[in-house]
């Protein structure tokens, strides 16, 4: 079920969500400062193409100083237009039934593109991996 919904979800916007992160992982990456956003967004594409089935958790360690600093910077910058622009994309698949679960996917995205750095996605088979390493 979960490789149907992630061919479906592919289809129909998965591609072009996933094109848009890595554009803005090349972008990101032109600066050197901007690097670690850059390598997020890269990380994003890959959930952002084929969801279902993965889970977004916190990086073992936790979040320090300079992580919190990025993300309140991320967030300020790109993050609220981006989570805008997936309730927007959301609401859109929600129209129909086959869409619902596109759409709470689209919704699953917003938490990881709001605040990116310091997350590692996983599949949701083992949500925990690399929490003991």
């Amino acid at each position: 079920m979960k490789t149907l919904l992630n061919i479906i979800w592919l289809v129909f916007g998965g591609l072009w969500l996933a094109l848009g992160y890595v554009l803005a992982g090349f972008v990101c990456c032109i600066l050197v400062v901007t690097i670690p956003w850059g390598i997020a967004s890269f990380r994003i594409a890959g959930y952002a193409l084929w969801p279902f089935g993965r889970t977004v958790v916190d990086k073992p360690g936790g979040a320090g100083v300079a992580t919190t600093l990025g993300n309140v910077i991320w967030l300020l910058v790109a993050g609220i237009w981006i989570a805008i622009a997936h309730v927007t994309s959301a609401i859109a698949m929600a129209i129909t039934i086959i869409g619902i679960p596109l759409a709470i996917a689209n919704l699953k995205l917003i938490p990881v593109s709001l605040m990116p750095l310091g997350k590692q996605i996983v599949p949701t088979s083992r949500p925990f991996v690399g929490v003991y390493r």
